[in-house]
């Protein structure tokens, strides 16, 4: 466990320059779209002035963009434990709205029942211990508060699978080693993929974690899936 703590700590801190570019050019765009349905399904609107948490925050995009929600009064708090990805980051909205935090997914600073709503984009296979990770989060979560997860998923179509495969394992990473210059990061990418439990999976373990109402569904042919779950009032 700390082999991999330490190995996601220093791909990810070497990428940080480039990371939010190589995330918009390798998969087309299509990860603004992505991020917006996940906050959609936030349900901030119950409580606007809350407090947020945005885990495995990376560059803060997350967060930055609900600051931006229309009718959003409240504020995020952006946990990561890359400091070069929060740093990069910085100035994507202002710091009284969206608050960097540098600490784990693990051992969250963060009191009982103290956030609103939690959302982790793109990061919850790269947190060390799943199960104990979904613990944490059900912890620092008020009563009512949902978790919204966006992760990667592999497509269960054999045509689109064959396809985004050859993509996902091959050309990804050529292209992405050549522009970040980390020569491992983006074949660790779809290697995590492949190694996360899949979509019903993941509802089976928020489920036996304590959250109630979980659901799922598959974006983009099944590239990524959206896990929604909420704490019991």
């Amino acid at each position: 466990m700390d082999d991999k703590r330490r190995y996601v700590r220093q791909i990810f801190s070497e990428i940080a320059p480039r990371y939010d570019f190589l995330n918009h050019l390798l998969s087309f765009n299509i990860d603004r779209r992505w991020r917006r349905r996940a906050i959609r399904q936030l349900d901030w609107e119950r409580r606007p002035t809350g407090a947020y948490l945005d885990l495995c925050a990376g560059t803060m995009d997350v967060g930055a963009l609900l600051a931006r929600q229309q009718g959003f009064h409240g504020a995020t708090i952006c946990v990561d434990f890359a400091e070069p990805m929060l740093r990069a980051g910085k100035g994507k909205a202002p710091r009284d709205v969206v608050a960097p935090v540098l600490a784990d997914a693990l051992a969250l600073p963060v009191g009982d029942r103290a956030v609103d709503g939690a959302i982790v984009a793109f990061g919850i296979r790269n947190v060390a211990d799943l199960d104990a990770g979904l613990a944490e989060v059900y912890r620092v979560l008020a009563p009512g508060g949902r978790l919204v997860i966006l992760e990667f998923s592999t497509p269960r179509l054999a045509v689109v699978r064959s396809i985004y495969h050859a993509y996902f394992h091959r050309v990804l990473p050529a292209i992405g080693r050549a522009i970040s210059g980390q020569p491992t990061a983006y074949t660790y990418l779809p290697r995590s993929v492949g190694e996360f439990p899949t979509a019903g999976e993941l509802a089976a373990r928020m489920t036996t974690t304590g959250f109630v109402d979980v659901r799922w569904e598959t974006l983009t042919l099944g590239v990524a899936a959206l896990h929604v779950g909420r704490r019991p009032m």
